[in-house]
């Protein structure tokens, strides 16, 4: 066997090695070193000034809505509730947050009774108008006031993002993909040794 000949098959060997060392694969869209959703200071439903920081060790389930929502914000919150059902004890190691884009109606206490209603662990955060228009602007969502008879309505993105438990964005989550894909997907990143 001539020298060029080892040499290319040691090549293909390292490179098989390398190949078989796959990334984990996500239902949800793998949005890992995007350059945003780096930041959030709100207050929780509790009283208790939060960061992300706060949730260190934990898989994060972030997504921003109302409690007058009347369809996607219900529906991703008792989807969230169901994905904890399935992860049983991992889901002591799961922190769902919601971030109100309606601070002017949801005040800590409708947040308080709302929020938990689904399960005791979700925590609903609010802050100013000024604090809400960061968050937003950090995780690139869209939110808007539309009159809507004698009152309003809210439109706002309707995606969900994790937070592994290094504090790192990782995957952006279609809301009507949340039962579906989203205990999986926690298990995934729940397991990664980093």
């Amino acid at each position: 066997m001539t020298t060029i000949w080892r040499s290319s098959l040691l090549a293909l060997a390292v490179l098989a090695a390398a190949c078989s060392t796959e990334a984990p694969k996500f239902r949800g869209t793998d949005i890992t070193g995007a350059d945003f959703g780096k930041e959030l200071a709100l207050t929780g439903h509790d009283g208790k000034a939060r960061t992300l920081a706060d949730f260190r060790g934990k898989a994060v389930v972030l997504f921003f809505g109302f409690t007058h929502c009347p369809d996607v914000c219900p529906t991703t919150l008792a989807d969230a509730a169901g994905v904890m059902k399935k992860l049983g004890k991992d889901a002591d190691r799961v922190q769902v947050l919601m971030v109100t884009v309606d601070p002017e109606r949801d005040t800590p206490e409708v947040l308080a009774k709302y929020v938990p209603a689904f399960d005791p662990r979700f925590l609903g955060l609010y802050g100013d108008s000024a604090a809400t228009q960061r968050a937003a602007k950090e995780f690139k969502i869209f939110y808007e006031k539309r009159k809507a008879g004698d009152s309003y309505s809210i439109d706002h993105s309707g995606q969900s993002y994790v937070i592994d438990p290094l504090g790192r964005l990782r995957l952006f989550v279609r809301h009507d993909r949340i039962a579906a894909d989203l205990a999986q997907d926690l298990r995934v990143l729940l397991a990664e040794k980093n």
